[in-house]
């Protein structure tokens, strides 16, 4: 074999070496490729896990609050109930007995006590206009004047209505003009 045929051989020999390694290459970074793609949606499959948990937390610790929040208010809803007795009891004494200043005080520090758990009454004035998320309307009367005025406006409160921290737990029972 002549030199030139030698070099000849060895570079086909050089060249079919090439191929495979060519195509071995190509394949190692398809394979790279496809991985990146795989890491790529593992990533952002476990960032999307992640902030929907972390909106979860912030849901259960709201959810959490509302619970604590209005956790008390079948008690204080009984207790309204006591209120308005010692409201009837102040009614029927005499004035200015030591039992009447008695039961004022006891009334005041029961009332202190739910005002400090977020129980308002709710303020209601003769002439509002009646507003049904705050009043129920227990008689609708005529009015006796002349003087026609608002209709639905409150003629007299009958039972104090209260709120715990922004719910009407007992609408005011009022007389509404018609």
């Amino acid at each position: 074999m002549s030199e030139k045929e030698k070099e000849t051989k060895a570079e086909r020999e050089k060249d079919n070496m090439a191929e495979p390694i060519s195509s071995h290459k190509k394949s190692q970074e398809n394979e790279i490729d496809k991985l990146k793609k795989e890491r790529e949606e593992y990533l952002n499959g476990w960032k999307r896990a992640k902030a929907d948990f972390v909106n979860y937390k912030k849901d259960e610790y709201k959810r959490l609050e509302e619970i604590v929040k209005y956790s008390n208010e079948e008690i204080i809803h009984d207790l309204i109930d006591v209120l308005d007795s010692f409201e009837l009891a102040l009614n029927s004494l005499e004035a200015n007995t030591q039992a009447e200043k008695g039961m004022y005080l006891i009334k005041s520090k029961l009332e202190d006590v739910l005002k400090r758990r977020g129980l308002k009454k709710i303020e209601v004035e003769v002439g509002q206009r009646f507003d049904p998320n705050f009043h129920e309307a227990v008689r609708v009367i005529e009015r006796e004047d002349d003087d026609a005025g608002d209709e639905e406006t409150i003629a007299e409160e009958l039972e104090t209505g209260y709120m715990l921290n922004d719910k009407v737990i007992r609408a005011t029972k009022v007389k509404v003009y018609k």
